[in-house]
């Protein structure tokens, strides 16, 4: 038996006024994930352990069965293996968002979702001015800063804090002190910068500073082929699931056209998921978009970036007999902008049928499957 799961990132919310009562799951044109439950079963899933932030770094590993309580040190250290960054013991990697700061507030945490070229050259000319740590371009405004010998520090992912003051967010902690001498630095060498001046003039948000958070250690996974006796992949445009794959020795499958937003090649994705079906025995293809449009607060983007989904899953129903899933990480939901805890719903195609005459979060609840883990889901699916 072969698996697939398509994952949309942050695709639960909530009900919502303008929507009709309804959640923007629940609104959109879904047919073939209604058919998959008309088809398949229903249930929801519990992804982030207590204790923990709902960040897509949690609730991905714990899907993917690796429990974040044994295995999570942060978020940095994942993308820096997704980057071919091969950590020392000592270092400390924490994830570096490109933000837009103005007046002292988080008015954009992707800086005006800033080019990954136009990333690369705003590091490019504050790397000589803050020799004591490395910074590495990303994707987009997803990069990273890692400190040789570092000790750790915390500070709020900066797509929690939009519209407000950015003093209680900053870092505190062992690294402190070094992080925010290169946050200051990073305000002096990106003012006026031509990347910056050239956004500016393209009615742009400029990217006004660099923005470190959740820094860790390397991890140490087991192997999913080790643990679940299978052969699997994923595709993903976005460096936390690549690093996730690499820590679990899963294949890293690239998509031309896969962006990690709004604009990505769903269509090229869906078709990069069948054919590595074909010699694996397990993909998991994750989808940003919804996510995205969720930390942007847009009905309109979140509703089209699910039914873009759903064309994704309609392609793998149709070219793919074996066992089909879809699901979300966690909740963004519009009215908050951020990821929530709630348990998201699942459908599953190729383990019995219940009647779930649609996908949605309502409809799940009542599904046969019930209430589950994440971290034993893959533990069901391949029973």
């Amino acid at each position: 038996m072969k698996y697939i799961v398509v994952l949309g990132d942050g695709m639960a919310d909530e009900p919502l006024a303008k929507l009709g009562g309804k959640t923007p799951l629940e609104y959109a044109r879904t047919p073939n994930m209604d058919r998959m439950a008309r088809e398949g079963a229903c249930g929801m899933l519990r992804t982030i352990p207590d204790g923990y932030e709902a960040g897509s770094d949690i609730a991905n590993m714990a899907v993917l069965g690796y429990a974040p309580e044994k295995y999570y040190t942060g978020r940095g250290p994942l993308e820096a293996m997704s980057m071919g960054i091969d950590l020392a013991p000592d270092d400390v990697a924490y994830r570096c968002n490109l933000v837009t700061v103005e007046n002292h507030t988080m008015a954009d945490f992707s800086g005006g979702h800033i080019s990954s070229a136009e990333g690369k050259e705003l590091f490019t000319s504050l790397q000589p001015e803050i020799p004591d740590v490395l910074v590495r371009a990303g994707v987009s405004y997803r990069n990273l800063l890692i400190i040789h010998g570092g000790e750790g520090a915390t500070s709020t992912p900066p797509h929690d804090i939009v519209g407000q003051g950015i003093a209680p967010y900053l870092p505190k902690g062992k690294d402190a002190e070094l992080l925010l001498q290169c946050m200051e630095k990073s305000r002096t060498v990106f003012d006026n910068h031509p990347v910056n001046r050239a956004r500016v003039a393209a009615g742009k948000r400029p990217a006004t500073q660099i923005w470190p958070w959740s820094g860790g250690c390397k991890p140490a996974f087991p192997l999913f082929e080790k643990k679940y006796g299978k052969k699997g992949g994923i595709i993903s445009a976005v460096d936390l699931l690549k690093g996730i794959a690499r820590c679990a020795g899963m294949e890293v499958i690239t998509v031309p056209g896969a962006t990690g937003y709004l604009d990505t090649d769903y269509e090229a994705k869906g078709k990069y998921a069948l054919e590595a079906i074909k010699h694996l025995d397990f993909v998991y293809l994750h989808i940003e978009a919804p996510d995205e449009a969720g930390h942007l607060g847009s009905i309109e983007e979140k509703v089209k970036a699910i039914e873009s989904v759903d064309g994704v899953v309609g392609m793998i129903h149709d070219g793919f007999d074996g066992v089909l899933v879809v699901l979300p990480d966690h909740p963004t939901p519009i009215r908050a902008k951020t990821h929530t805890r709630d348990p998201v719903p699942f459908v599953v195609r190729g383990k019995g049928k219940d009647g779930t005459s649609e996908f949605s979060e309502k409809a799940a609840r009542s599904g046969s499957l019930g209430m589950k883990n994440a971290v034993g889901f893959l533990d069901f699916l391949f029973s």
